[in-house]
């Protein structure tokens, strides 16, 4: 698990959830896909995940949507071998993700991009699991980079890799974790969506206001220990995080974007009909993230 669900974690240890009167059941899956799958089947009424699992299920029919933005843009950072200087050295190499159609992949493509590097034609992506997977690939020359984000970040450079590009700094519009159901689910149960985007907004504002109890549960959930590489992943999640969390279309479109040239569906696709903007303009009109901002 990564720190990107903290306001999840943040909500359940705190009782913002249970303060909005629900009980909350979390179960981890080691990436979005299969997640969605056992949404779409009935057995989850919410997801955390980023874009492309919206994004993929919907242009295949599926009433997927995004009702709250928590990470809008990539905060990962490119790790390389220690023989990579420069971004330019990358190309010929070997870099890998997650799996493929993850957000991994796809902000490693979309980042390659933004550094003018072909990543159809300039490097070759493989699919190699978890950060600590990725860090064991490049490790034997499996592959020469990666993506991934705080505290694996530290860890890698503790083992000598390079840390070459710090995403953000690219500013790519990409939600890469949110708050996702169906609409089906909002028209059937729409006050338990709206209990849960509360819960999770209280969560934000609490991890932008409280350091240090914030670090003591992303260190518990993540099993990270050490206290620098908690203050860097602290400082990595906040810098991005919204005070007011509305998914913005524009985190879709780059994706749309992104795949038009090959997708006919997503090049035909309004940004718009992926996100659902009325439960953070609820909590806004109402007063009720005024609120938490006035403690």
């Amino acid at each position: 698990m990564t720190a990107s669900h903290t306001p999840l974690w943040v909500a359940q240890e705190k009782g913002f959830a249970a303060k909005q009167g629900l009980f909350v059941e979390s179960i981890f899956f080691g990436a979005g896909p299969p997640a969605m799958q056992a949404l779409v089947a009935g057995d989850l009424d919410i997801v955390v995940t980023s874009a492309p699992n919206v994004v993929n299920p919907r242009l295949g029919g599926v009433d997927a949507v995004m009702v709250l933005s928590i990470i809008p843009t990539f905060i990962d950072h490119i790790i390389s071998a220690a023989s990579i200087t420069s971004p330019e050295q990358l190309k010929g190499k070997i870099g890998s993700v997650n799996r493929f159609g993850s957000i991994s992949e796809m902000g490693l493509r979309l980042s390659l991009r933004r550094l003018g590097i072909d990543p159809d034609k300039d490097v070759r992506i493989v699919p190699a699991g978890g950060n600590p997977e990725r860090l064991a690939a490049i490790s034997k020359g499996i592959s020469q980079f990666t993506i991934m984000n705080e505290p694996f970040i530290k860890e890698a450079e503790r083992l000598g890799f390079r840390d070459l590009v710090n995403m953000a700094t690219l500013k790519i519009p990409l939600h890469g974790n949110g708050i996702v159901t169906r609409e089906a689910i909002i028209k059937a149960r729409r006050p338990v969506v709206t209990k849960f985007a509360r819960a999770i907004t209280e969560a934000i504002h609490y991890i932008k206001t409280d350091k240090e109890a914030r670090k003591a549960i992303i260190g518990k959930y993540t099993t990270f220990t050490d206290p620098e590489g908690l203050e860097r992943t602290y400082k990595n999640y906040t810098s991005v995080l919204l005070d007011v969390p509305y998914p913005d279309p524009a985190g879709i479109k780059t994706l749309l974007d992104d795949m038009a040239p090959k997708n006919p569906k997503a090049a035909a696709a309004d940004p718009k009909g992926f996100v659902d903007q009325s439960f953070v303009q609820e909590m806004e009109t109402s007063g009720f993230i005024k609120q938490l901002h006035k403690r």
